[in-house]
């Protein structure tokens, strides 16, 4: 049931031409230089210090590591960070 439900919400989505990340709830990834990074639909903050953070996602974890970080803003949803990021890692 839940393959027919993604296939469902895939055609969609190709229909009325939507974003991927909208529709099966991805996350949203905005690197700036390697000094910002805005991440959208995370669903929360696992681990944060000023070397590393670590998000949960709906599929797996997104980890971040660096200098200096700082979570500038943080919603619900959205998360701003800055400082001197040196990896991100994406692991399903």
């Amino acid at each position: 049931m839940r393959r027919l439900s993604r296939k469902w919400n895939q055609f969609t989505a190709k229909i009325l031409d939507l974003p991927q990340d909208v529709v099966q709830d991805l996350p949203r990834i905005t690197m700036i230089g390697n000094v910002q990074l805005y991440v959208e639909n995370h669903r929360g903050v696992l681990h944060f210090s000023s070397e590393s953070l670590k998000l949960e996602l709906t599929k797996g974890t997104l980890e971040v590591f660096g200098k200096n970080l700082v979570i500038r803003a943080i919603l619900s949803e959205e998360v701003f960070i800055e400082g001197l990021i040196d990896d991100v890692r994406y692991i399903p």
